[in-house]
């Protein structure tokens, strides 16, 4: 099996130390990807700033052009991408399909904005002065993406730093690299500048080493768990490198009496399971108003008992498998230490197939207590925790109650409420009746430890810009 190359400095290289690449679902090594150490990642960066000394003075408008033409290529090439999302995360192909689609779309939005890195002329308030305010790109950019969005999340870090005037390095998830090398093969289509966009992969204690302590990396955008994001903070103290960080979440969804129950159903059922539930923003905590929770609560289960699991790549499959087994191992824990606390399992709670596989049944648990670990920590995985709540307050709190804010979500038909929750809940982002509030053109992040910083929207750009203020006396 002749494994898939990286891209270093304009040419696939391909080489001897190579990493399995399985299929989730099978439990199949499906290709092998080529790794490299650390002397090459210093090579990667040292041939992204030759490139930065050029491609920082390129002008948007040609910036954007580059970002339209590989856009252009992932869009030729959609049908290949699903698949071999599909095939190495294994989520249902329908969804690796949007995840495409977002993609392209993400390049196109910042193909926009390439041409957007406004600064301003301040009023002086010293007669004989003017102040300028400009923006420049930042320099080298690290990125490291993570294996449950790989393409996506990879590209909204790439697309807005070369959108910005930075060179990037990109290290994707050991499980899911091979969408990285499609997408390394279309940047080589468009003809972007060698060293402009590199790919690495192996090991990520030594690459994330040599992004932090070498000073040609000037930023690092992480996506990824708040435990890693700790690390890289740590690390990147010595030089105080700068850092964007989108890390773990621990989303709650409030269901009000007033809620529109179909659109509250739905919306609810999107917010948890799509993609297997192994999503940041996925819903953790769902409270429910007990004036609709006799309607709403059997209706939810009826709705996940009627999930399909199964490979992704067969027809009707709702819900894939998890990353690896030992995902489904950790999940099932959260599930035992939630009833072990008198938590009531509703259905699902039980490893779906042969022992060892990664699927899990879609699971729904009720009346959980506030201390059962998957009440505090991400259950990367199908299983819902609903409980019940009497008032808007308590709702606010209790939702509150985490160390994470990444995103919230909550369902009501009632306008003064909702703008009450717009600015009580303590979440980057907040979906109102919606159940995928992601959007290219809007900012993606969150509060609390669920990081730093902002992707996505006109702030997805300024993250990769110095802002510098000239003052001239004239």
């Amino acid at each position: 099996m002749e494994p898939s190359p990286l891209y270093l400095n304009g040419e696939f290289v391909t080489t001897v130390q190579a990493l399995p690449v399985r299929n989730p679902a099978t439990g199949e090594t499906l290709a092998q990807m080529s790794t490299c150490g650390r002397d090459q990642v210093a090579q990667a960066l040292a041939d992204a700033h030759a490139a930065f000394q050029s491609w920082r003075n390129v002008v948007g408008k040609t910036r954007a052009d580059f970002l339209l033409k590989i856009a252009s290529e992932v869009e030729r090439r959609k049908d290949e991408f699903a698949r071999t999302i599909t095939l190495e995360n294994g989520k249902p192909l329908p969804q690796s399909a949007g995840e495409v689609a977002m993609t392209i779309d993400h390049l196109r939005w910042f193909a926009e904005e390439a041409r957007r890195g406004y600064g301003r002329i301040v009023p002086p308030q010293a007669e004989g002065k003017r102040h300028l305010v400009i923006k420049t790109p930042i320099g080298v950019v690290a990125a490291i993406s993570p294996w449950n969005f790989p393409l996506v999340l990879a590209v909204r870090k790439v697309a807005a730093a070369l959108a910005a005037g930075c060179t990037v390095v990109l290290k994707p998830a050991s499980a899911t690299p091979l969408c990285a090398v499609l997408f390394a093969e279309c940047v080589h289509a468009a003809r972007l500048p060698k060293g402009v966009f590199q790919l690495v992969a192996g090991s990520a204690g030594e690459i994330a080493a040599e992004f932090l302590e070498n000073p040609l990396c000037r930023k690092i955008t992480f996506t990824g768990s708040t435990e890693v994001g700790k690390n890289l903070i740590a690390g990147a103290a010595a030089q105080v490198k700068p850092l964007s960080l989108e890390l773990g979440g621990h989303s709650p969804v409030l269901v009000f009496d007033d809620a529109d129950l179909a659109k509250a159903l739905e919306g609810t059922m999107i917010a948890k399971y799509r993609n297997t539930g192994q999503s940041c923003i996925a819903a953790n905590r769902i409270y429910i108003q007990r004036g609709i929770a006799e309607q709403f609560i059997p209706a939810f289960v009826e709705r996940v008992k009627a999930l399909k699991a199964g490979n992704g790549l067969e027809p009707g499959v709702d819900i894939g498998p998890l990353i690896n087994p030992a995902a489904v191992d950790l999940a099932l824990q959260h599930i035992a230490d939630a009833q072990a606390k008198s938590a009531k399992l509703l259905c699902g709670g039980k490893r779906h197939g042969d022992a060892g596989s990664a699927f899990l049944e879609p699971t729904v648990l009720t009346s959980v207590p506030g201390e059962s670990c998957g009440m505090c920590d991400e259950t990367f995985a199908p299983v819902a925790y609903v409980n019940v709540f009497d008032t808007e307050a308590e709702a606010i709190a209790r939702a509150n109650d985490s160390t994470y804010g990444l995103a919230a979500y909550a369902f009501t038909r009632d306008l003064s409420r909702a703008f009450r929750l717009m600015e009580s809940l303590e979440a980057g982002m907040i979906g109102i009746n919606d159940g995928v509030p992601t959007t290219s053109n809007a900012p993606f992040g969150g509060v609390k430890q669920s990081g730093w910083g902002r992707e996505l929207g006109t702030e997805g750009l300024d993250a990769f810009l110095d802002t510098k203020h000239v003052s001239l006396v004239v």
